[in-house]
């Protein structure tokens, strides 16, 4: 049997090799520079690649490696020690502007204190606040940038954490809209409970908080505690004037509108005028005259019977893409579950009548108050109650907003999480001292407290903001003013008429219904500054990404 030999033996001599022999390999290293600079100073030629460029000259007993990606010397890439590339690479995070001082050289730090995961149970009137959410500008006052700048204050937050909320893993159950008021709401993070001589923990935090804002407790939460999707359902409340109920003025530009598009389609379009518009001059009454007289009015039973008719529409599980923004019929996160809601008896507060409708649902889209203007604009109109069906449908129309002044987040709802703590505390047979035993989640302890609160702060306000500036009153006056097609499904049949639907990206549609910012502002500053009734404002919320719309519901 013949073999084979290595000619260049380190001996001098031929080493003989049988066939069934592997040839002897050695590990593939990378060349170093003074390596490559010796062999070509002993005259080895350069290898070339195809480009021109110089490469290394294979070592003679290496294995023939896969293709892969090369560096320019030939050898495969590697990633190690390279820096990470990503979208946010050099974007500071922190929602805080630096101080020219940041950087300058300080004194010993702080002890760390340790941090647990917790919930705080609070509750605010929105006057005068930008939203909920923190803002990353500080310019912009907001529910959450008031309470975190206090828990930095107090001592609950760290200076080393205190340019960015992300840092304690800030979230909230319910986000609420500029404006809006919450008897109750849970914001989660991870806070200092322990902070050295401070005994009533809740009520240092309160000290350096406006009036307006109140901690009602603090609970201990499992560390993989999240606000926003740990709640299972949320209550709200809405309070409107009850003369929204009264049909619109004879002579509007809306009833105008109806009224002939309803007589292209019937033989006779002749209505018998509701008995608040039936007197002498009506047709000349001015807005303050109509107004004096709509709060001297009384709902009639039967028009509480519609409205808690038309309500029963939302219960349950529907596609509510007409009652938000951005979103399309096909988008499977339109599907919500409303559990239940009732309409309570109307009730007089000064010269005006309220109605206040409660809504529990499993979440709510941006916009909730859209659910409010269909309710309200079916009955006033006297237009079927299966409209409400219709707009559950693929067709897009539009729906107006209510005013952002009647709404009031009652509180969230933590029924799974309160079960699954109660259980394993039973299990584990924990009380309240051991250190692993985690609380329910209950705002009926703080009820009281809470009630009062909300008599002061928000039922207060938002009658006075109403006496003063007939929020309501202007609100459907803006909407009687509307002349185009957008709001022909209110009609005496209950469908929706082609004219009235709306197309996809649809930019030049003839007189389109427009928001006006002035309804989405509650307090007596920003109203001022909002522009007047007959300026028409687009709103921007229409290009937000869907990331963004689901940060933005509650």
């Amino acid at each position: 049997m013949q073999g084979s030999s290595f000619p260049d033996s380190p001996h001098g001599g031929t080493k003989r090799l049988l066939p069934e022999e592997p040839r002897p390999s050695e590990p593939i290293k990378r060349a170093k520079c003074e390596d490559l600079s010796a062999a070509q100073e002993q005259g080895q030629p350069k290898a070339l690649k195809p480009d021109g460029e110089e490469a290394a000259a294979p070592h003679s007993g290496a294995r023939e490696k896969r293709p892969g990606k090369q560096d320019a010397a030939g050898w495969p890439k590697s990633r190690k020690g390279k820096e990470k590339e990503g979208k946010n690479v050099g974007r500071r995070r922190g929602t805080r502007r630096e101080s020219p001082n940041d950087h300058e050289e300080e004194g010993p730090k702080a002890p760390r204190l340790p941090k647990r995961m917790t919930a705080l149970l609070m509750g605010f009137c929105g006057t005068g606040c930008s939203g909920m959410q923190i803002q990353p500008r500080d310019n912009i006052r907001t529910i959450e940038g008031l309470l975190f700048d206090a828990l930095v204050r107090a001592g609950a937050v760290s200076q080393d954490n205190a340019d960015d909320p992300t840092k304690v893993n800030l979230g909230r159950a319910a986000r609420t809209d500029s404006g809006v008021h919450a008897a109750g709401n849970v914001v989660s993070m991870k806070l200092i409970v322990n902070i050295p001589g401070i005994r009533d923990w809740v009520a240092r935090i309160n000290q350096e908080l406006p009036p307006e804002i109140r901690i009602w407790g603090k609970v201990r939460v499992q560390n993989g505690f999240n606000a926003r999707l740990s709640c299972d359902s949320r209550k709200y409340t809405y309070f409107f004037p009850s003369y929204l109920l009264i049909p619109p003025k004879p002579n509007s530009s809306f009833t105008r509108t109806q009224e002939a598009a309803v007589a292209s389609v019937l033989s006779s379009s002749d209505t018998p005028r509701h008995p608040f518009w039936d007197f002498p001059g009506t047709d000349s009454s001015s807005p303050e005259e109509d107004l004096v007289r709509k709060r001297q009015w009384r709902v009639a039973p039967e028009d509480i019977s519609s409205l808690r008719a038309t309500v029963k529409k939302f219960e349950g599980t529907h596609n509510f893409h007409n009652f938000t923004v951005g979103r399309d019929f096909a988008d499977r996160s339109n599907q919500r579950s409303m559990i239940k809601i009732q309409v309570a008896e109307p009730a007089v507060y000064g010269d005006t009548e309220w109605i206040s409708v409660l809504f529990h649902g499993q979440s709510f889209m941006l916009h909730q108050r859209k659910m409010m203007s269909a309710l309200v604009l079916t009955c006033r109109t006297g237009t079927p109650s299966e409209i409400i069906d219709e707009l559950y449908g693929p067709r897009m129309v539009l729906v107006p907003k209510m005013p952002a002044l009647g709404l009031l987040l009652e509180y969230p709802i933590f029924d799974s999480y309160n079960r699954r703590v109660t259980t394993i505390n039973e299990r584990e047979k924990h009380d309240s001292s051991h250190p692993d035993f985690r609380p329910a989640i209950d705002f009926e302890q703080y009820r009281e407290t809470i009630d009062a609160f909300k008599q002061k702060f928000i039922y207060t306000d938002m009658r006075a903001t109403e006496d003063r500036y007939g929020i309501f009153d202007a609100w459907v006056r803006y909407v009687d003013s509307y002349e185009g097609s957008d709001l022909l499904y209110l009609n005496p049949r209950g469908i929706i008429p082609v004219a009235a639907l709306i197309k996809k990206n649809e930019r030049r549609r003839p007189k389109p219904f427009r928001e006006n910012r002035r309804f989405d502002v509650t307090n007596t500053k920003d109203l001022k500054d909002a522009p007047p009734l007959q300026e028409e404002v687009e709103s921007d919320e229409e290009n937000l990404s869907k990331p963004a719309l689901e940060d933005m519901e509650g």
